[in-house]
């Protein structure tokens, strides 16, 4: 995504959460593909695209 952004993509049986995160943060967490994560979703803000 980029030098500042990671894309972290992640699977939920057949559906799939996408968020944006620093890479900072993304190295911090010392996420590599494949990992097992945590996800919680905080509903102060929804963005909605058409795929």
């Amino acid at each position: 995504m980029g030098e500042i952004m990671a894309r972290i993509v992640v699977k939920v049986g057949e559906n799939v959460i996408e968020s944006v995160i620093t890479r900072q943060s993304a190295e911090e967490l010392g996420l590599k593909p494949g990992d097992s994560v945590l996800v919680v979703v905080k509903s102060t803000e929804v963005m909605i695209q058409k795929g």
